[in-house]
């Protein structure tokens, strides 16, 4: 099966490449796609998920590199989360509404909603590292 990575940038700007044992990732983010978080992993548990069971109905098991992406990228779309909702509960009430950002900052990364929140896919690449 044609393995893909999908490089992605979390909200504070931070990237991670992940892994896909399928090309169905392709029909679920688009390079250059920025989501919304809760969106993002939606899609990923979708994408993912169907990606493990290509690799059952092929192989006879299911690809454990899926499950174990998906497991890591719910892991840190949940720190970002509770990160952000700490934030903002802490905040009085008047720092809920975000300042506008700097030129340079990422709008995703405002302070005020976890719906802010953003993650970018940066791209998507064979395992051999070639752009698809």
């Amino acid at each position: 099966m044609p393995e893909i990575y999908f490089h992605v940038r979390w909200p504070d700007g931070a990237t991670q490449r992940c892994y896909s044992p399928s090309t169905v990732v392709e029909d679920y983010f688009t390079a250059g796609g920025e989501y919304e978080l809760a969106d993002f992993v939606e899609r990923s548990r979708t994408a993912l998920g169907i990606a493990g069971e290509r690799v059952k109905e092929k192989f006879g098991f299911h690809c454990t590199g899926a499950s174990d992406q998906l497991a890591q990228i719910e892991r840190t779309a949940a720190a970002y989360t509770h990160a952000y909702a700490a934030d903002t509960a802490a905040a009085p009430a008047s720092a809920l509404t975000p300042a506008p950002a700097p030129a340079s900052a990422p709008a995703s990364v405002a302070p005020g909603s976890v719906d802010v929140l953003k993650v970018i896919v940066e791209s998507l690449v064979n395992a051999d590292g070639s752009t698809r």
